[in-house]
Order: C-alpha cells, then structure tokens, then sequence
C-alpha cells in the first residue's frame, strides 16, 4: 500500500512541477494561446485533485501506527494544492508589462501625470473641505441666532400672559380689534 502511495506522491510532484511552470507562462501569453494554456492547466489541476483523493484513500488503507506520517505529508501535498491554485488564480488575472502598458496607454509619463492629476483632486478636496466647514460655520450662527430669537419670543409671551392675566384680574376688557383697555 505504501508503495502505491509513493508512485501517487511521484506522479504528483511531477504534475505539480508542470502546473507551476505553466502557471508562470499564463501571464505573458494573450488571446488563444492564453485560453489554451489555461484549459491546459485547470485539466492539471483536476488531475492533482484526483491524485490526492486516491493518495487519501491510501493513507485511509494504512495501519494505524504508520498513519500519522503520511497524514501529514497529506496536509502538506493539500497546503501545495491550495497554493498552486491560488497562484493560478493570479496569472490568469495578470498581465504582462506589455500588455498592461498597451492597455492602459502607458507612456512613461502616466506617472507625472498621475501626480499632477492627484495634486489636482487634493486641491478640489481642500476647496470643498473648506466651503462645508464655512457651510458647517453658518449653520452653527443660524442655530444660535434661531435660539436667540425662540428664548426672546419666550420671554415676550411670557410677558403677554401676565399682562392679559393682570388685565382680566382688574376687570379690565380687551379689545384685539383696536388694542384699547376698557375699564369695566
């Protein structure tokens, strides 16, 4: 059983070396070519992946005592899949210089450009940053000044109700129309 382990071990490190070399041309190539490499590739990793089923099966076949050494060279051959993955993942997202630069239209200026452009957006930031602390500013003064006015207005009913109360206790009569006291 063992030695069917280690013919899978073998078969997998080939695969796996072939995969990362393929993986590392991924990036550089474009259209079909690109599409070729990476159906190639994936096929590699499902041919990974099925190696190490049949490995676990192995492993699951081994006496107990002699397990736990190639349990661990499992999670290993796993942490190696998952990182092949990841890196495949990656080159089939990146780009090579040249195709990035066709791209982008990058000219060796994109750079001052870039600069010159964020110095821009800074300066509107700075504009607008101000004109919302000037808008935050009145906003506070209108509060104030709304405050201000509420508490007088306060004071001044509160001034007509004992003016009107002092009235009605002296027998005096109101007239709104023309605003005379009559003396009752």
């Amino acid at each position: 059983m063992s030695s069917d382990f280690e013919s899978y071990e073998q078969d997998f490190a080939v695969l796996t070396a072939e995969i990362t070399g393929r993986i590392g041309k991924v990036p550089k190539l474009v259209g079909d070519e690109k599409k070729q490499m990476v159906a190639n590739v994936e096929k590699q990793l499902e041919e990974a992946r099925e190696l190490l089923e049949q490995m676990e099966l192995e492993v699951r076949e081994i006496p107990p005592q002699s397990r736990g050494m190639y349990s661990s060279r499992m999670r290993s051959y796993k942490q190696e899949m998952g990182k092949l993955e990841a890196d495949f993942k990656r080159s089939r997202i990146a780009y090579s210089d040249e195709v990035r630069n066709e791209l982008l239209g990058d000219d060796g200026n994109s750079s001052e450009n870039q600069r010159a452009h964020l110095l821009d957006n800074t300066e509107r930031l700075e504009r607008s940053s101000r004109r919302l602390e000037a808008g935050y500013q009145i906003a506070v003064e209108t509060e104030r000044g709304a405050y201000h006015f509420c508490s007088q207005n306060s004071v001044q009913t509160r001034s007509r109700v004992i003016l009107y109360d002092f009235l009605i206790l002296n027998n005096f009569e109101i007239d709104f129309g023309n605003i005379d006291f009559i003396v009752m």
